[in-house]
């Protein structure tokens, strides 16, 4: 698992080295860049940790790195650094899919605040994309039968309409039950139905 690091993206020398400086006197990774064009080749979806990119820039700017990442894929948590003359902008990107922005001059008490936050955004999403690929592993280990009887369950019905429904004993019903929640891992009915719910999402 890659370490969680502050990725920067300005294209003024002064604010990355200020912000380098913030992020590592606060005991943060960082790492910076001076255009889009620079930091595209290296990112990857993988990469853990959360995106801070300036509004403006020249060749391309901050909204279109972000419409550019996410035909990549992009899962990481985006916060724009933005001048006044570009709030409207921000709040596209916002409605865009990015998790907040800050105004420059940059308050730094705001900034490590709003930067811890989505590192710990990114941690959480990162933790239920990982618990719901295992669900989905354990889901299809499920006999087809099962998978059926399962559907019923989380609809709340009891082992006699199952039986009925699909035309098979109560006691069959019961054993597929019991069989289900050993696969799926579940400790009760209502966990199975959360799990139910992660699987359609």
């Amino acid at each position: 698992m890659s370490e969680s690091t502050v990725y920067v993206v300005d294209d003024e020398p002064d604010i990355r080295e200020l912000l380098r400086e913030i992020f590592a006197t606060a005991g943060l990774k960082v790492k910076t860049f001076a255009s889009a064009s620079e930091f595209l080749p290296t990112y990857s979806p993988d990469n853990h940790g959360c995106l801070l990119l300036d509004m403006n820039m020249p060749d391309m700017d901050g909204l279109e790195l972000l419409q550019a990442l996410d035909g990549l894929g992009n899962q990481t948590p985006v916060i724009f650094l933005t001048g006044a003359g570009t709030v409207g902008n921000a709040v596209d990107a916002l409605k865009a899919g990015a998790m907040d922005f800050i105004e420059k001059p940059v308050v730094m008490a705001n900034l490590l605040s709003c930067i811890r936050r989505g590192l710990d955004l990114d941690l959480k999403r990162r933790y239920e994309r990982l618990e719901a690929m295992q669900i989905n592993q354990r889901f299809e280990q499920l006999t087809a039968r099962e998978s059926e009887v399962m559907s019923w369950i989380v609809e709340g019905k009891a082992n006699k309409m199952i039986a009925r429904l699909l035309g098979i004993s109560s006691r069959t019903v019961e054993i597929h039950r019991r069989n289900i929640i050993a696969k799926m891992q579940a400790s009760s009915i209502a966990d199975l139905v959360k799990m139910d719910l992660a699987i359609r999402k």
